[in-house]
């Protein structure tokens, strides 16, 4: 969850390790209950990610990036798609067949939303910040994804500013159920 390094390295990394839980959820047969595992590893990661760039990227490219308004909408955009399917996977057993549709979408719409941050919107962000402005930008990506929520919350009106309460409670409820605890 906190890998170091400036908030490209920081959100880079982040990419690779919910791409490696995506071939681990699509490796494993429809109705393993090691799916559902993974996908709460998945969710967890994802709504942190999510939360963290809505917090602090995003602003910065909204600041520093000619255009950033519009990549920064339309990466906002890409996340209340996510959240809103994350939601939607949270209340269908591994069972169900809609679990692997479902499944099969975020992993689509995510796979998007990485290959656009990667190929359009961190080289835009690095030629305007300097190095110091994105190891800051990076610190400050970590210490949010230590307090953001684990779950998704697509109806809440700003993850901005529910994200540190909402985190406590959603960590409490993780505590409890041992949700994301498999690994």
């Amino acid at each position: 969850m906190g890998h170091g390094g400036n908030v490209i390295d920081e959100l880079m990394t982040d990419h690779r390790e919910v791409e490696e839980m995506f071939a681990r959820v699509q490796a494993l047969p429809a109705g393993d209950e090691r799916r559902r595992e993974v996908a709460n590893e998945f969710t967890i990661e994802l709504v942190r990610h999510s939360v963290a760039e809505e917090q602090y990227l995003y602003p910065a490219v909204r600041e520093h990036v000619p255009g950033g308004e519009e990549l920064a909408d339309k990466e906002v955009a890409d996340h209340a798609t996510v959240e809103k399917l994350l939601k939607d996977l949270e209340g269908v057993d591994c069972g169900d067949a809609r679990f692997g549709i479902l499944v099969d979408r975020i992993v689509s719409e995510v796979s998007a939303h990485i290959s656009d941050e990667e190929q359009n919107l961190f080289p835009a962000l690095a030629r305007v910040c300097s190095p110091e402005q994105l190891d800051e930008l990076g610190d400050r990506i970590r210490r949010a994804k230590k307090l953001a929520p684990t779950r998704p919350h697509p109806n809440a009106p700003d993850n901005k500013l529910l994200a540190a309460g909402t985190g406590l409670v959603d960590r409490a409820r993780d505590l409890v159920t041992g949700r994301g605890k498999s690994s």
